[in-house]
């Protein structure tokens, strides 16, 4: 992997890894909870014509790791920002918390995302007593390592309800000029997912007839 692109989020130094060059729009990838940004282009995303680029979320890979914990969905949602704000335009892949916070962006940013696929991954299941990883597995410490376990802690879960994450694919059909501007790819599906697979305006699809999908946009 080549040295990264350093954006900026308040404080945090984000790592946005080029994992190939080219012309056209770019592929987002957003890793999921305890993961980093990807080493290589990924099997499924070679037929993608322009370049392909990864984040490490905060507390994450090269990211910045704070001190203290206090990550929120909406933390992340401004990485994902900061990187949308350098691409320009992109289409994003996100897995498990990676997906959450890409059906987030698609919402808060219509026209820069070009495309949102939803893949399975480990995160957060969302809508209150669900939980993908119990809160015991985790002893909190200032380690300042990589991935922070303030992270696995904060984000392994969620107080919102379902619909939470329905309003932002609401926004984002409002905003975008897509028919279907996000398309789920992943087998499990929490609540929240669900909520969004349920929504006007998302397709269910393999990975690979999203990413033809989007590429065609």
């Amino acid at each position: 992997m080549s040295t990264p692109t350093w954006l900026h989020h308040g404080k945090v130094r984000l790592a946005l890894h080029e994992l190939r060059g080219g012309d056209g729009r770019p592929l987002l990838l957003l890793h999921g909870l305890g993961e980093s940004a990807t080493t290589s282009v990924p099997s499924w995303a070679t037929p993608w014509a322009g370049p392909i680029v990864a984040l490490d979320f905060t507390g994450h890979g090269h990211s910045t790791v704070p001190r203290g914990g206090g990550y929120t969905a909406e933390t992340l949602l401004g990485d994902a920002d900061a990187a949308i704000a350098h691409l320009g335009e992109a289409t994003v892949v996100g897995r498990g918390l990676g997906a959450y916070i890409a059906t987030m962006l698609a919402g808060a940013r219509p026209a820069a995302v070009k495309g949102a696929i939803l893949r399975d991954g480990p995160g957060l299941v969302g809508g209150g007593n669900d939980m993908t990883t119990p809160q015991t597995s985790f002893r909190l410490a200032e380690s300042r390592t990589s991935p922070d376990p303030y992270a696995l802690f904060e984000l392994s879960r969620d107080a919102r309800p379902p619909d939470y994450a329905a309003l932002f694919v609401r926004l984002a059909v409002a905003g975008s000029d897509l028919d279907e501007p996000i398309a789920v790819a992943a087998k499990y599906r929490p609540g929240w997912l669900s909520a969004v697979a349920a929504e006007p305006g998302v397709v269910d699809a393999s990975l690979g007839e999203a990413i033809e999908l989007y590429a065609a946009a």
